[in-house]
């Protein structure tokens, strides 16, 4: 649609001059009713990730990330000042250079703009959705249906879709595009309540051919045309959607769809509940009365104001959350303490709650805490049923009565469940819904392989950030307290962090409150804290110390005695021959502490026969007190008659590690200070540093992601 030419300058502009613009479609902007050439592709494809974020501030690594597949160039910063130095200048003609103006915004280490329903199509549609699901819930399906269709009309295309591939894959887009086909079987079901089915068959038409494969969206259509008259239609298209499923994904059609067809059959498709062979009328008031009594929990907890990066992980989880099956879906994350389990999980509830509109429950299992036992499956039963409406008096006190009583209370309704902290699986299997419609998002340190195996989990591992992730991370907690920043400053306090979002924290917040110190300072004492766990303290049992130690109470004896011990070893890389002459016990004790250890992620599981720790962690074994200095001095023979702990060999070692993985190498230490040979030690670290710095291209991932069923 071509534009109208260039409006007046920003002296005659009205007061009274609205901004709006359209992400539902074509990304489109307008100034009073004149529409506005929105610029180059690069420069759209900002101001629609600005749009995405619908009045939250977007990074700067963000805008980087997206308009940059791989390395960005080194004049990346500079070119997203440009453009949006371009799109002010197109907002409000006039506005003086290095003027933010009125709508387009500076924030932290991003960009915000201000939009709210009456500017942005997207907000507009999640405002009468929201009435839409009022007047549902009030049992007035007439206007609920009339709010759908006018929410619906906002979408004149898919989101973004002039922006080509990277409006379907990048998550900012695919979440908002996300949140269309769920309205549409919100709309159909509210219709079919009603008797005013022939009013949503256009849109269930045109959202299933738009999602082909989509079988909540068929059965959507295949109730309307049969409550519609067409019924000999919708058999056929079964019969046509069945063999599109079968040729292409070699699947057949699952229980929804099948439910549906039959219903179809039966000649009663004005439900999609199992009740549906009751009249409208009589059918229509228990409904509406149900949905008086039920209360939609929000309860996930803030979104950590200056969450950065993590775009791999945040991909994986959309697959997650996207995943169309019969299945339950659910998402297991898992990492070392201080890693940012908890942070992932919950900016990521917080992308993914419009699409369970039904509520969100959240709890902390306790799994490893700084007291106490972790939390018991049936008292969060109890929480989440009560917050769910369900009377105190009607809980049953059995876990498995409760258990029961949670998926029938959930069956049908779309809710995000997020268990955060779980010791295992075991904890968790009770506190799973049991309908497709539900997610679960679980985090822990022990990797949740049996959720995988009998639940069909998917894993993601998280590891610690790149450097580029973890310097963002770091820039957007101090903010504008420290402008004037020596990029080789920021690198050092990073590299002495161990790129451990924990740690970067708790610096991060030490520098806020020293605004009159620069960071050099900082990066000095963490340089002369090197080995030690003090540069990492604050005020709460929730610093680096503190959540290493709840992962060391965990341990048995013997394993914790074999941990104290690893700060002798010249690597920080160990083979269970190591661990065993280390130690002075059998190859076969040695693997038994090994693994207690790795399901602790106090090492990390790296190759065959090879495990790991991060600096920070061997920091953390050297400061324990150890009573028993005879077994470490018994353990000094041992360690230099081991082949492995020659000096030549860990110069080799970290040698190969940082050339095949630079950020690896580089976060886990490769070598530690603070103990036996410190001199050697250093001298290793420098060497290991400039070989990092001569390594070209980006980092290796660090994320990896298991899918079981």
């Amino acid at each position: 649609m071509p534009t109208t030419p260039r409006r007046r300058t920003d002296e005659e502009q009205e007061p009274e001059e609205v901004v709006r613009f359209s992400l539902l479609g074509p990304v489109r902007a307008w100034v009073a009713d004149e529409e506005l050439p929105v610029g180059p592709r690069q420069q759209r494809l900002v101001l629609a990730a600005l749009l995405a974020g619908a009045g939250r501030p977007v990074s700067l690594t963000e805008l980087i990330g997206l308009l940059w597949e791989g390395d960005p160039p080194a004049s990346a910063v500079n070119a997203v000042h440009r453009y949006v130095g371009a799109l002010r200048r197109l907002l409000e003609p006039g506005l003086p250079a290095r003027s933010s103006g009125r709508w387009l915004v500076r924030r932290a280490a991003g960009y915000l703009l201000h939009v709210d329903a009456g500017r942005l199509d997207l907000l507009e549609f999640r405002g009468l959705v929201g009435q839409a699901r009022a007047a549902t819930a009030d049992g007035d399906l007439s206007a609920a249906v009339d709010l759908y269709l006018k929410a619906l009309g906002l979408w004149k295309g898919h989101c973004a879709e002039d922006l080509g591939a990277v409006a379907a894959l990048h998550p900012a887009f695919a979440m908002v595009e996300h949140e269309y086909a769920p309205v549409v079987g919100e709309a159909a079901t509210a219709a079919l309540g009603c008797g005013r089915a022939g009013s949503v068959l256009l849109p269930v038409r045109q959202a299933a051919d738009r999602c082909p494969l989509d079988e909540s969206l068929q059965a959507s259509l295949l109730l309307v045309l049969a409550a519609d008259g067409k019924q000999a239609e919708a058999i056929m298209q079964y019969h046509s959607f069945r063999t599109r499923l079968v040729d292409e994904l070699g699947v057949e059609p699952g229980a929804e769809l099948r439910a549906a067809q039959e219903r179809v059959l039966r000649g009663s498709p004005l439900s999609r509940s199992p009740e549906s062979d009751t009249s409208p009328t009589v059918r229509s008031q228990p409904r509406a009365e149900s949905r008086r009594s039920w209360i939609v929990p929000a309860q996930l907890p803030p979104d950590l104001p200056c969450f950065t990066g993590r775009e791999q992980a945040l991909a994986q989880a959309l697959r997650a959350a996207n995943r169309r099956g019969e299945g339950l879906r659910v998402l297991a994350i898992d990492g070392m303490p201080g890693v940012g389990k908890t942070a992932l999980a919950v900016h990521f509830a917080h992308r993914v709650a419009a699409a369970f509109p039904d509520g969100q429950l959240y709890a902390d299992l306790g799994g490893f805490a700084s007291a106490g036992e972790p939390a018991d499956p049936g008292d969060v039963l109890y929480a989440f049923l009560e917050a769910l409406g369900v009377d105190r008096n009607q809980i049953p006190a059995s876990l498995n009565a409760r258990s029961a009583l949670f998926r029938s209370v959930l069956s049908g309704r779309r809710v995000l469940v997020v268990l955060d902290n779980a010791s295992d699986a075991d904890q968790v299997r009770p506190l799973l819904p049991g309908t497709a419609t539900c997610m679960v998002v679980v985090t822990g340190r022990s990797r949740l392989s049996g959720l995988a195996t009998a639940h069909g989990a998917r894993l993601l591992a998280l590891d610690v950030p790149s450097t580029a992730e973890a310097t963002a991370c770091f820039l957007e907690r101090v903010g504008s307290t420290h402008p004037d920043t020596d990029p080789a400053v920021v690198e050092e306090i990073v590299v002495r962090c161990g790129r451990l979002p924990l740690a970067l924290a708790v610096v991060g917040a030490r520098a806020v409150s020293r605004p009159e110190q620069p960071l050099a300072r900082l990066a000095a004492e963490l340089t002369g804290a090197q080995g030690k766990l003090h540069g990492f303290d604050d005020d709460s049992a929730n610093d680096v110390r503190g959540v290493f130690s709840w992962s060391y109470r965990r341990l048995g004896a013997e394993a914790r005695r074999i941990f104290s011990l690893l700060p002798l070893h010249r690597t920080a890389d160990f083979t269970t021959a190591a661990l065993a002459g280390l130690a002075g016990v059998p190859r076969d004790a040695a693997a038994t502490a090994a693994g207690e250890l790795v399901r602790a992620r106090l090492l990390d599981a790296r190759g065959h026969d090879l495990f790991g720790a991060h600096s920070l962690v061997l920091a953390y074994a050297a400061e324990l007190d150890r009573s028993g200095e005879a077994d470490r001095a018994a353990a000094q023979p041992r360690l230099h008659g081991h082949p492995r702990h020659s000096a030549r060999f860990a110069a080799r070692l970290s040698y190969v590690r940082a050339a095949a993985h630079p950020d690896e190498t580089l976060s886990s230490g490769v070598t530690v200070e603070p103990l036996a040979d410190a001199a050697a030690a250093r001298a290793e670290t420098t060497g290991t540093r400039a070989g990092l710095r001569s390594v070209t291209g980006r980092p290796a991932s660090v994320l990896s992601d298991a899918s079981h069923t």
